[in-house]
């Protein structure tokens, strides 16, 4: 896999790309947010530091998730919940604080893009799903509130699906963290919380996502596929 390092410490970047080569990856690095928004298209993943000298990280951000869909994970010092919230709600797959351990990161760069695979991958089953007023097109990965579409990151889109494939049943968070992070121990749950927050909000659709106390999460429904099928 190829990965981009986008971090303007020289011994923090040697240090990452010397963590990602024996995993089988190919890593380059650029110092500068600038040079990240020109050679993105270059690699299957990011790894974002948030510290950049040029602009802030989370502009970077926010700019490369409008052109791009490759995983991206935030790393870096800053740990304040505002931060967080932020890097996530602007369409990290995963946000990590320093200094990390190798066999984390490596846990997360491998669950990020088993997920990725997994919503990318074809199969036979309806490529539309229909749940009251929502409906998903599977192909186009766009949600929608009746005409109003909703503007989602790639792991509350995930979410959503996951939850409206399971319509009328509760998803257990470890088995939401497990779905979408690849390890139920590894991923964080308060970045699960950050992306049901903002999921609900953008549906704004009281009583549709149900949060089961000390179990998980049931959206209300039936899922119909694109005939209206049960």
């Amino acid at each position: 896999m190829r990965v981009l390092i986008v971090e303007d410490d020289d011994a923090m970047a040697a240090a990452l790309m010397a963590s990602v080569r024996p995993a089988g990856h190919g890593p380059a690095r650029v110092s500068r947010g600038a040079d990240a928004l020109l050679t993105h298209r270059d690699h299957d993943l990011i790894l974002l530091d948030l510290g950049l000298p040029d602009m802030d990280g989370l502009d970077v951000l926010r700019k490369l998730r409008r052109v791009t869909d490759a995983p991206i994970l935030v790393l870096t010092a800053r740990d304040d919940e505002r931060s967080v919230v932020l890097g996530l709600r602007s369409g990290a797959d995963d946000y990590l604080v320093k200094p990390v351990k190798l066999v984390e990161l490596l846990a997360r760069i491998e669950a990020v893009t088993r997920r990725v695979a997994r919503t990318t991958d074809g199969g036979t089953e309806p490529r539309r799903l229909r749940i009251g007023e929502v409906d998903i097109d599977l192909d186009r990965r766009v949600a929608a509130v009746g005409s109003r579409v909703l503007s989602l990151t790639a792991t509350e889109y995930d979410l959503l699906v996951l939850l409206a494939r399971n319509a009328g049943s509760v998803v257990t968070r470890e088995q939401i963290l497990d779905a979408l992070w690849g390890d139920a121990f590894v991923a964080s749950s308060r970045s699960l919380d950050v992306h049901l927050t903002g999921l609900r909000s953008k549906l704004r659709l009281p009583g549709f996502l149900i949060n089961v106390r000390g179990v998980g999460y049931r959206v209300e429904g039936a899922a119909h596929d694109r005939d209206g099928s049960p």
